[in-house]
């Protein structure tokens, strides 16, 4: 079962994020998991008291990790990325799928950035909009994303003033 065993990083877990600066990027293409996403997104920036992030679209999930590279340059502390791939009868859904996970994997290591990986890569629209934090969704990815974004970017700044 997707979500089994994962972090409690709910509100009642939220703390002060207010002082880091955070970016979100998220793809455009399914418009309903998106703003699902999205919104989940949000609510944990405002459960974590970050009262302005910058919010950019690009096309789709393949262009996200070029945009996260350039924010992170930008002396963000973490960095939201959201998109969805659902798969379809070629293998482009295994490109677009390694290549979003690959990209952002490389941003955060390479820029010391905290990603949140909100990438849903999915069978089915169904499954998508059961993860997409939607009435009557069973997970929230977009909250839970951000929500370890911003934990992760509190120990990497924790860490740095040692």
């Amino acid at each position: 079962m997707s979500g089994h065993g994962a972090p409690d990083l709910g509100p009642e877990h939220a703390t002060d994020c207010s002082d880091l600066r955070v970016a979100v990027v998220a793809a455009s293409w399914h418009t309903q998991v998106m703003d699902g996403l999205l919104d989940g997104t949000r609510r944990a920036l405002a459960d974590h008291r970050v009262e302005s992030a910058l919010e950019v679209r690009v096309p789709g999930t393949f262009e996200l990790p070029v945009v996260a590279a350039t924010l992170a340059t930008q002396g963000y502390d973490a960095v939201v990325a959201l998109g969805v791939v659902i798969r379809g009868g070629t293998p482009h859904f295994e490109y677009v799928c390694s290549a979003a996970t690959d990209g952002l994997t490389r941003v955060a290591l390479d820029h010391h950035v905290a990603v949140g990986f909100g990438v849903l890569t999915c069978d089915t629209e169904a499954q998508a909009l059961d993860r997409a934090g939607l009435e009557g969704s069973a997970e929230d990815k977009g909250y839970e994303a951000a929500a370890a974004a911003l934990a992760t970017a509190r120990v990497v700044k924790q860490i740095r003033s040692a």
